[in-house]
């Protein structure tokens, strides 16, 4: 049977030979060995039990209550509690992730950040039970969406054309550059194109989502963008229509700005 020093079990688990000997006084790891001149010695059963430890401290559990956790759960219900630990953090991140994109991209778009826009982010971000625009849809029309919308916590093709066309959008009401101009044609006639493009020449998943988009931000968790804005978009694609109307662009509404 092999088995290994203190020194040994210290370098290969990264942990200190102190701890080591501290768990050794609390009665939480007791080496099965010791020689003849008192050298602690650890069996690969012992370092199992090290494993248990060492995982169960990850979870923040205070040593105290771990002794009577050792014998009760196998390694694997430690591992299977662990997993689910390592997913609730992966899924904080990825929130947090998401958020920090979503504020570069706002940052992007707008230029300037306020700080009621930060906070109007958190508390989208934190709240329980609220409805998101996901809710508003059947599973398939939701992966539809999901797959095809742009998000502001992503950085994708389909979300930087959008957001380029809503910098244009925000420079012509700042400069007061008209829909019905040659500005307002290219910007109608891109947004045609990118909703024939994202609802894939679905109207009534287009008029639905369309629905959903005009609900406050705080209820859908989507990017609020004004009631002007939205407005300026339809006579961009009104007037697009009617000064070169292709045969092959159907009538849309503004619905798509990303979420």
């Amino acid at each position: 049977m092999k088995r290994w020093t203190t020194g040994q079990v210290a370098k290969q688990r990264n942990i200190s030979v102190r701890t080591l000997r501290y768990y050794d006084q609390i009665d939480l790891l007791k080496p099965s060995f010791k020689d003849d001149s008192g050298r602690r010695l650890y069996t690969e059963e012992d370092l199992f039990h090290l494993e248990k430890i060492m995982i169960l401290k990850s979870l923040s559990l205070p040593l105290e209550d771990m002794r009577d956790l050792l014998d009760k759960l196998t390694y694997k219900q430690i591992l299977v509690s662990h997993y689910n630990y390592l997913q609730e953090q992966l899924s904080k991140l990825q929130t947090s992730i998401s958020n920090t994109t979503s504020l570069i991209n706002m940052i992007d778009l707008e230029e300037s950040l306020s700080w009621e826009q930060v906070a109007q982010l958190v508390r989208v971000s934190t709240q329980t039970g609220a409805k998101k625009w996901t809710d508003y849809f059947q599973e398939e029309e939701k992966a539809l969406l999901q797959e095809s919308l742009p998000n502001m916590s992503q950085n994708n093709e389909t979300t930087r054309r959008y957001m380029a066309l809503l910098r244009r959008i925000e420079r012509c009401m700042k400069h007061r550059i008209p829909p019905e101009s040659e500005e307002g044609y290219e910007i109608g006639r891109e947004f045609i194109h990118l909703t024939k493009e994202t609802f894939q020449g679905n109207a009534e998943l287009e008029e639905k989502f369309w629905e959903v988009r005009k609900r406050p931000a705080e209820e859908t968790g989507l990017y609020p963008v004004s009631q002007e804005a939205l407005e300026f978009v339809d006579r961009c694609i009104a007037y697009a229509e009617e000064t070169h109307p292709p045969s092959s662009i159907e009538k849309v509404s503004p619905s798509v700005a990303p979420q």
